[in-house]
């Protein structure tokens, strides 16, 4: 081992994705796509099969003061079913792992369970086997997620064109701002146990962060439609380091305006209350699991009408970057500053 250390945080995720793939390469002739999009793509004939797997930890992705059990075996579903979308592939299988410590009862992992069920049922998946282990440091939540793609409807992260359109669905910014009422919220009741939560008037932010949906309608209306868009991610890290995701796999460039992004009142009100800029949070919140996509000009006249696809900028070269046009009219260069596993 080298006597130079490293710190991975200086990397971040990506970049130490980066470092271990460059050391492996694809020997398998069924291994159609490997490390670098959404998930993997297996040549299975005459369809893909399409897979994924993410890892949700105690006291880094989720907070059990906060977060409801079942509401966090949804979550864990859903995120990982996100990933599928983002293929324009449909799901069909999960395996679900845990990492239990002793202060979890059956009745814990019952409930648990119950999310996972209810989010199955919704997403119409199976949960076909896992494994179970001894945890000494909390609750950890492995899932991988496995699901079909018609060889000529896949979608990467490498097929933006200049002049295609930049789309996203839903609303953005939620997630970060509802986790920021959740976190006040806790030091309220630390401070005084006595203190009931007051989440009432949030309760759409809230729901954003704690039982997020993966956007398979938007696959399914996508298909009805008849677009196949060209790039896809879903926003998962928060939608200006998705933007980049793109950027570099497509080797272009991206160019949004600030007055088409999409984002809730509750967003732009909660944001107000507690200082924080509603695009900011849009841009580098995450956790919000809406799809970005891009489409060719002619797609966009199929999808115009369409109440939650929102057009929010253009794809252009990529020596003119990845921008944004301020309300004000100001060109500024977009910074990728979503969530970092390891800072």
């Amino acid at each position: 081992m080298s006597e130079n250390r490293t710190e991975i945080g200086k990397l971040g995720e990506f970049g130490l994705i980066d470092k271990i793939s460059e050391n492996f390469s694809i020997t398998n002739q069924e291994t159609a796509l490997g490390i670098g999009d959404d998930a993997a793509l297996i040549d299975s004939g005459d369809h893909y099969t399409v897979l994924s797997t993410d890892m949700l930890l105690e006291g880094v992705h989720f907070d059990l003061s906060f977060m409801p059990l079942q509401h966090l075996g949804y979550k864990a579903i859903a995120v990982n079913v996100s990933d599928i979308a983002a293929m324009n592939a449909t799901p069909k299988q999960v395996t679900v792992s845990l990492g239990l410590s002793n202060r979890f009862s059956v009745e814990a992992v019952e409930e648990l369970y119950r999310g996972i069920k209810a989010a199955c049922d919704s997403y119409k998946v199976d949960l076909i086997g896992g494994d179970t282990t001894s945890s000494r440091s909390g609750l950890v939540i492995s899932v991988t997620v496995t699901g079909i793609a018609n060889k000529d409807a896949v979608v990467k992260r490498s097929g933006a064109q200049i002049d295609d359109v930049i789309c996203v669905t839903g609303d953005l910014g939620g997630a970060y701002m509802g986790l920021q009422i959740l976190e006040r919220e806790k030091q309220v009741f630390l401070a005084n146990p006595d203190m009931k939560p007051q989440l009432d008037k949030y309760d759409y932010i809230v729901q954003r962060q704690l039982k997020p949906e993966a956007r398979m309608d938007i696959i399914h209306e996508l298909k009805d439609f008849g677009v196949v868009p060209t790039s896809m991610i879903d926003v998962s890290d928060g939608l200006a380091s998705e933007l980049f995701h793109i950027s570099k796999q497509s080797e272009v460039g991206m160019k949004i305006y600030e007055d088409k992004l999409p984002i809730d009142k509750q967003t732009y009100d909660t944001g107000y209350e507690l200082n924080i800029d509603a695009t900011t949070a849009s841009l580098n919140g995450g956790e919000d699991y809406e799809l970005l996509f891009t489409v060719s000009k002619a797609d966009m006249e199929k999808l115009k009408k369409h109440a939650d696809i929102h057009f929010i900028g253009v794809v252009q070269a990529k020596e003119a970057g990845n921008i944004m046009i301020t309300k004000g009219e100001r060109e500024v260069i977009l910074q990728a500053q979503g969530w970092n596993h390891f800072e």
